[in-house]
C-alpha cells in the first residue's frame, strides 16, 4: 500500500491508477514509449509527458497495454476516440470565422484587415490546422502553435506542434496560469539509425526573450508600438548525442560547448539569433480553465477508469456471446469418430445439419449463456449511461439514443444544459489565445512591411453555432423582431449566422439586405407614380 504521503494531486492524478503511468513517473522500466527516463528530461515534466502517452494509446484502442496486458483478447471500440471527436466537432462548431470589431459596421480599414487575414488563413491552411491542434487539445489538454516570416512566402507561417515537445520555462511563484514565460524550449529525441550510422540525438530549438544586444539599455523602435522597447526575441536551434549529455544536465541547463548549431534558409547559424520580435511567435493553448496551471485538462481524463471498466465489459460480453452462439454441448452414449491410429476420439465440431447417434442411455445437454450475455449487454448499457454523464455528452450525441425516441424537442434542448455549459467553459479558454495568435500575425506582417506601422486592431475567430437550431423558428423570430423594431437588421443577421445560416460576412449580407430593400422601394414608387399619372390621364 502506497503512503498517502506520497499522493499527488495534480492535473494528471486520475491517471495514478496506471501501473505504467506510475512507473513512467518514477523512472522505472515502463511500456511506455518515448524519453521519459532521459536526463535531460526534468521530474516535474515526467507525469505530463507519461499522460500524454497514456491518453493517446486510449484514443488508438491500445488502453489494455497499460494494464500489464499484452491486449490479444481485449475490446476497445474506440469510445475514448468517439468522446475526442464529438467534443471537438463541438467545440469548433460549424464554421470558424476571423472577425474583426468594426468591420459589420463599415469600418474600411477594419475591413480591409479582415480580409487579408482572412486571406493568409486561407493560404496557410487555418481551419485544418486548427482542427489538428485542437483534437491535440481535447485529447491531451494542450496544443502548441508556432508563428515565423517566411521571406519565400511574404507572409507568416503557421505550424502547429506537439504539446510533448513543448517545455516553457515557467516563472518562479507564478500564480496566474496565463502568464506568458520569458523562455520556452521546444524538444524532442531523434532516435538512431543503424543503417546508416547516426547516431541518437536531442534537438532543442529555444526562444527567449532578453536585452537587445550587449548593452542593457539599448532599444528599438517596433513598427506596432508607439514607445521603443529594450527587450528582443532570441532563437537557438541546436542538438547534443544523447551519449554525451549528463545525468546532471536538463532541457534547462544543456552545456552549449557539445552542441551543434543548425543554420537557417539565408545560412544564418542559429545561436541566439535576433528575430527583431518583442515576443515569442508561439501561442500555447490548453483545453480547460485550470486555476493557476499552465496546462489544461483532457476531455478523457475524469473518464479513463470508466473507460477501462467499459472495456472490459465489452470483452466479457464478447466472450459470452461466444458461448452463446456456439454453445457447449455435452454427450453421452454417442457414437464419436475414432482416430484408427490411436483410438482416441476425434474433436467433434458443431455444424448445421449434423446427426449425433445416441445409444438407449444417451444424452445431449448444453450450456446456455444466453442469460449473462443479456446481463452483461445491460451493464455496458449502464456504463455508456454514466460514460455519457462524466464526459457531459449527451446520448444523442454519442449515438447511442435516436433523436426519434425523445419525446419532445424541449426535451431533446434540456438534455443539451451539460454539453453546453462544457463548450462554453472551452471556448473561454480560448477566448484570450486566438486574438493573441491574430495580432502576431500582424505583427509579423508589420515586420515585414506589407503592414504599415501603427497600432492593430482587435482581431478574434468566432467559432459558429454548435447545438441543433429550428431554423424556420429562428428565421421567423428575427423577421418578427426586425419588423417590430426590436431588433436591428445587424443584430438579426448575426442571430440567423449563430442559428447556422450559411452567411459567410454579416456585414456584407446587411449591405445586400439593404440594397435590396431600397431597390424594391424604389420600384414600387415608380409603379406607384405610373399607376397615379394613368389614373390622372384617365380622369381628364
Amino acid at each position: 500500500m502506497r503512503n498517502w504521503r506520497q499522493l499527488v494531486i495534480d492535473t494528471w492524478g486520475a491517471l495514478a491508477y496506471k501501473p505504467a503511468f506510475q512507473a513512467a513517473v518514477e523512472g522505472r522500466p515502463t511500456r511506455l514509449p518515448g524519453p521519459m527516463a532521459s536526463s535531460w528530461l526534468p521530474e516535474s515534466e515526467r507525469r505530463r509527458l507519461a499522460a500524454y502517452t497514456v491518453l493517446a494509446a486510449y484514443d488508438h484502442n491500445q488502453a489494455a497495454a497499460l494494464l500489464g496486458e499484452d491486449g490479444a483478447d481485449r475490446r476497445e471500440y474506440g469510445d475514448a476516440s468517439l468522446i475526442v471527436d464529438q467534443t471537438l466537432s463541438h467545440l469548433l462548431g460549424e464554421s470558424q470565422k476571423i472577425v474583426i470589431e468594426g468591420s459589420e459596421d463599415g469600418d474600411t480599414v477594419a475591413q480591409e484587415r479582415e480580409g487579408l487575414l482572412r486571406e493568409w488563413a486561407q493560404s496557410e491552411h487555418l481551419r485544418m490546422r486548427m482542427q489538428h491542434a485542437e483534437r491535440d487539445a481535447v485529447l491531451l489538454g494542450d496544443t502548441v502553435y508556432l508563428l515565423a516570416w517566411s521571406r519565400a512566402k511574404a507572409r507568416p507561417v503557421l505550424k502547429t506542434v506537439d504539446p510533448g515537445f513543448y517545455f516553457p520555462v515557467l516563472p518562479d511563484g507564478a500564480l496566474d496560469a496565463g502568464e506568458y514565460p520569458d523562455r520556452v524550449h521546444l524538444a524532442w529525441e531523434v532516435p538512431e539509425d543503424p543503417a546508416t550510422g547516426r547516431r541518437g540525438t536531442l534537438r532543442r530549438v529555444t526562444y527567449e526573450l532578453g536585452p537587445i544586444g550587449a548593452d542593457a539599455v539599448a532599444t528599438r523602435a517596433y513598427p506596432w508600438s508607439s514607445r521603443p522597447g529594450a527587450v528582443t526575441c532570441y532563437l537557438t536551434d541546436a542538438e547534443w548525442d544523447l551519449d554525451q549529455l549528463d545525468r546532471t544536465d536538463d532541457i534547462d541547463t544543456l552545456s552549449l560547448a557539445r552542441a551543434r548549431f543548425r543554420t537557417n534558409a539565408d545560412g544564418e547559424m542559429l545561436n541566439r539569433l535576433d528575430l527583431q520580435l518583442d515576443f515569442i511567435p508561439l501561442v500555447h493553448v490548453p483545453n480547460t480553465i485550470n486555476g493557476a496551471e499552465h496546462y489544461g485538462e483532457s476531455s478523457l481524463l475524469s473518464a479513463a477508469q470508466l473507460l477501462d471498466d467499459l472495456a472490459a465489459a465489452d470483452t466479457d460480453s464478447q466472450r459470452a456471446s461466444a458461448t452463446t452462439g456456439s454453445p457447449i454441448i455435452g454427450l453421452s452414449g454417442a457414437r464419436l469418430p475414432v482416430d484408427r491410429r490411436t483410438g482416441n476420439p476425434l474433436p467433434v465440431q458443431v455444424e448445421p445439419g449434423m446427426v449425433w447417434p445416441l445409444g438407449e442411455s444417451g444424452q445431449l445437454s448444453t450450456v446456455d449463456t444466453s442469460a449473462q450475455l443479456a446481463e452483461l449487454r445491460s451493464y455496458v448499457e449502464t456504463l455508456r449511461d454514466r460514460l455519457s454523464v462524466v464526459t457531459r455528452l449527451p446520448a444523442s450525441v454519442l449515438g447511442t439514443v435516436s433523436p426519434a425516441e425523445v419525446p419532445s424537442g424541449y426535451a431533446l434542448q434540456l438534455s443539451f444544459g451539460p454539453l453546453d455549459a462544457m463548450v462554453r467553459s472551452m471556448r473561454l479558454a480560448r477566448e484570450v489565445k486566438y486574438p493573441l495568435l491574430l495580432k502576431m500575425v500582424q505583427r509579423l506582417y508589420q515586420l515585414g512591411g506589407v503592414l504599415p506601422p501603427g497600432e492593430n486592431p482587435r482581431a478574434a475567430i468566432a467559432f459558429g453555432a454548435y447545438l441543433p437550431t429550428d431554423l424556420s423558428a429562428a428565421l421567423d423570430l428575427v423577421a418578427r423582431g426586425v419588423q417590430a423594431g426590436v431588433l436591428s437588421l445587424e443584430t438579426g443577421v448575426r442571430l440567423l449566422v449563430d442559428a447556422g445560416f450559411p452567411i459567410e460576412d454579416a456585414g456584407l449580407e446587411v449591405e445586400r439586405i439593404r440594397a435590396d430593400t431600397e431597390a424594391r422601394a424604389a420600384r414600387q414608387s415608380t409603379a406607384d407614380d405610373r399607376a397615379g399619372k394613368a389614373e390622372s390621364s384617365a380622369d381628364t
